[in-house]
């Protein structure tokens, strides 16, 4: 089995309609579209429409992994605790014969809507091509190696295998992150400095690989 592809908060934020649509808690990334397409029009749809795109860890008990309850003051039982309102899978709080119970899994167990991780922390690099001396700025996953972040970097440049990737003159392991190939996360600095981080920010240099220099 692979590797799990990370995605940024931003890249989440980005799938926030019914027809696209994503979430993320307790660390994954779900792609709730074929969800919303099923329970088009149900009222319980509107929690999860109205958070698209956002982190909803808050719903969830992380002990647990499950929806977080609380005891209803009415009758003294515990139940599930949906302050946006109920939603897809949550039973009603009192018996009630209309309410189908036979879906099987609910949605936030089922790991077949589970499109990736999301990032703990992300940063930002400065990516620079010294055959073109074109500069891009993009931002990555921690997490990442530095073959998905040339993956990442593709949509800028689709020949970025051709080149060597070094920074401060040396050649990177392109299986490792960057703060394995020594290439520090200097956010909290930048921020404490109050510095513009993009134009401090760690420069990774690529070198095209043409016949003359590849040995």
């Amino acid at each position: 089995m692979g590797r799990p592809k990370y995605f940024t908060p931003n890249e989440v934020s980005v799938h926030n309609t019914i027809d696209d649509l994503w979430v993320s808690f307790l660390g994954k990334v779900y792609d709730l579209t074929p969800l919303c397409e099923k329970y088009k029009g149900d009222v319980l749809l509107k929690p999860i429409l109205q958070t698209a795109g956002k982190d909803i860890s808050n719903w969830f008990n992380p002990k647990l992994k499950d929806i977080r309850t609380h005891i209803d003051p009415l009758t003294g039982c515990v139940i599930p605790y949906c302050p946006n309102g109920r939603f897809i899978h949550i039973p009603p709080p009192y018996p009630d014969s209309d309410w189908a119970n036979d879906f099987g899994r609910p949605w936030w167990k089922d790991e077949s809507y589970v499109v990736g991780i999301l990032s703990k922390k992300t940063r930002f690099i400065k990516i620079i091509n010294t055959l073109t001396s074109q500069e891009q700025v993009i931002e990555v996953c921690s997490e990442e190696n530095m073959l998905e972040i040339l993956d990442r970097y593709l949509k800028y440049n689709q020949h970025a295998a051709s080149y060597t990737w070094k920074y401060d003159g040396r050649n990177l392991d392109m299986k490792k992150n960057l703060e394995d190939n020594a290439i520090p996360d200097e956010d909290e600095d930048f921020y404490t400095l109050s510095m513009n981080d993009d134009t401090f920010l760690q420069a990774v240099h690529l070198y095209f690989n043409d016949d003359l220099t590849e040995s």
